[in-house]
């Protein structure tokens, strides 16, 4: 039994994407995990029933008894909205939701007195940025509702480990995709909004995907953006977790590969992996979305040791087309 068989692990929104996939490597790294998830987009049947604590994060005397059942080690903290398009639509449901949250979740942390978190935080902090790959000196400049909110809840975590010790580390994804190679779990959102799955979508019934733009001052006219693969990611929340257990302070670290495909290559991509074409449209630009955002992950390599192993987009595409076929 490892050291790590020892501490408890609770993940908010492990029902979800990310947090499911979390949730599993954090099994097999042997952590015992308790997740808490309120199901709004999140799926049971990524759980197991005996670990999951349907919970709404806005529950602060919920997450305290949850926090109470046993002694935490630390916070992993996906449970947030992440549609961009929607953010710019209803942002009183992103403040709500993933601000008050945020803010509900570290009021229980500090009562149960629990210090360490990992905090699921996104590329869209930094909006349109001026250099790119984006360093993580960039300065806060979003452009959309949802990356303000996330905004929001890094400053949050600043004054909370100034006056309350709570130590952060703040993970700021690009595009998280793929699935769990191992084919347990998967992506799978409802609205969808992520684009490598809306290609599946297209191939597998025929109606055509709606692409948003291809006006942008990028190469060929499409957004571009960094995917990381989501077993990758996983593996950086817990070489997190561990650094902060080590007593480092608190810190933020872009999670990305480095390499920017565009909309259309990977299109190409999926085209090659499922073997057909995939039915598509050009639409208008959808408001909020940066023409280009790629990372300079260096920091996170160098100070947690992470390294992407299943990032390249052919394993990206591979694995969500193995999981596409399986989830239908």
């Amino acid at each position: 039994m490892t050291v790590s068989a020892r501490k408890r692990i609770l993940v908010t929104g492990g029902a979800g994407y990310i947090g499911s996939n979390t949730t599993l490597q954090l099994l097999d790294a042997g952590y015992d995990v308790v997740v808490v998830d309120n199901l709004s987009r999140g799926h049971r049947e990524a759980v197991d029933p005996a670990r999951l604590r349907v919970v709404n994060l806005l529950d602060t005397e919920g997450l305290v008894r949850v926090m109470s059942e046993a002694p935490v080690d630390a916070v992993i903290h996906f449970a947030a909205y992440i549609a961009v398009g929607e953010s710019m639509k209803v942002p009183e449901l992103y403040f709500h939701n993933n601000v008050a949250g945020s803010l509900s979740l570290f009021t229980a942390m500090i009562r149960t007195g629990i210090k360490k978190l990992v905090f699921s935080s996104t590329a869209a902090v930094y909006g349109m940025p001026e250099r790119v790959p984006i360093l993580e000196t960039e300065p806060y400049a979003p452009v959309n509702a949802y990356g303000e909110s996330k905004v929001m809840v890094e400053k949050m975590l600043q004054w909370f480990d100034q006056i309350h010790g709570l130590r952060s580390i703040c993970l700021r994804y690009f595009n998280a995709a793929g699935a769990d190679p191992a084919g347990r779990v998967g992506e799978s959102h409802e609205p969808e909004t992520h684009l490598i799955p809306l290609l599946f979508r297209a191939v597998r019934t025929g109606v055509p995907v709606t692409l948003f733009g291809d006006d942008y001052a990028t190469p060929d006219g499409t957004c571009i953006r960094d995917y990381v693969h989501v077993t990758d990611l996983a593996s950086a929340h817990i070489l997190a977790v561990e650094a902060l257990s080590a007593g480092r302070p608190s810190a933020g670290y872009n999670a990305g590969t480095g390499r920017g495909f565009s909309v259309k290559e990977v299109l190409q991509a999926v085209e090659e992996v499922v073997g057909c074409a995939v039915p598509h449209s050009i639409g208008p630009r959808r408001e909020g979305d940066p023409p280009l955002l790629v990372a300079n992950s260096d920091r996170l390599q160098q100070d947690l040791a992470w390294v992407p192993r299943y990032s390249d987009i052919t394993t990206i595409v591979k694995t969500g087309w193995a999981w596409e076929l399986r989830k239908n």
